[in-house]
């Protein structure tokens, strides 16, 4: 069974106090899920139409511990802290080759 990956690039963070509140909550939930934190950040390099904004992955064990951290309690309670207009950001839960 092949590995999945959490990959979220923020295009704007409106709050970063929000942000923290979430990243607090997130971490131990994604972990709690089996996922581990390959690498997180600003980007070193950026190219073609990428932003210089903060980028995430995330490595778990297969798709459906993916789907199941992202549905969890902890991980909502996150997305609550988060708030609705703190950060525009694109997650998306890929599967490894």
């Amino acid at each position: 069974m092949p590995k999945a990956y959490f990959i979220s690039t923020y295009q704007a963070v409106h709050d970063a106090d929000a942000l923290a509140a979430y990243a607090k909550l997130a971490l131990p939930a994604i972990q709690a899920a089996g996922g581990t934190f390959i690498a997180r950040g600003m980007p070193a390099v950026v190219k073609e139409h990428g932003q210089m904004q903060r980028t995430v992955l995330i490595e778990f064990p297969n798709l459906g511990a993916a789907k199941a951290a992202y549905d969890s309690e902890g991980y909502k309670e996150a997305l609550r802290a988060l708030g609705e207009n703190s950060v525009v950001r694109d997650i998306r839960i890929i599967e490894g080759v």
